[in-house]
């Protein structure tokens, strides 16, 4: 379950929370690997790739969306997050990083983003971003 959450243990709890709830409908109310693997297939909740040198997961910067700068609404529904998350741990990385700026209009991505990614960068500036 914590590499299904990513390692982060507010997502960890919820997970848990919904572990329980399957175990109690549909089990005797303890929770086993069986249940646990049934629950986490039905959540479709994937497992998550191994993270380097403390990196967040790809999957925050990885989803190509036309015409940004992109609000962090529209990210956080891309990825599947929460909002609060986004803000309070990944998007300090990245920023400290130089992958992605913070703009009135809201996120862009920068050239080291897709340099790091091996993806070309649109012919016009910010025609098109990935996250």
């Amino acid at each position: 379950m914590a590499r299904r959450s990513r390692e982060n243990p507010r997502i960890a709890n919820g997970l848990l929370r919904r572990v329980r709830d399957f175990a109690q409908v549909l089990s005797n109310g303890i929770i086993e690997l069986g249940i646990t693997q049934h629950a986490l297939r039905a959540l479709k909740r994937r497992r998550a790739r191994p993270r380097r040198n403390g990196q967040p997961d790809p999957v925050y910067y990885n989803r190509e969306i036309q015409g940004g700068p992109v609000g962090i609404t529209t990210i956080a529904t891309a990825v599947g997050e929460e909002t609060g998350t986004l803000e309070e741990v990944y998007e300090p990385f990245l920023i400290q990083e130089g992958f992605i700026m913070r703009t009135p209009r809201g996120r862009e991505v920068t050239a080291k983003a897709y340099e790091h990614l091996g993806k070309k960068k649109p012919g016009r500036e910010g025609e098109q971003l990935l996250f």
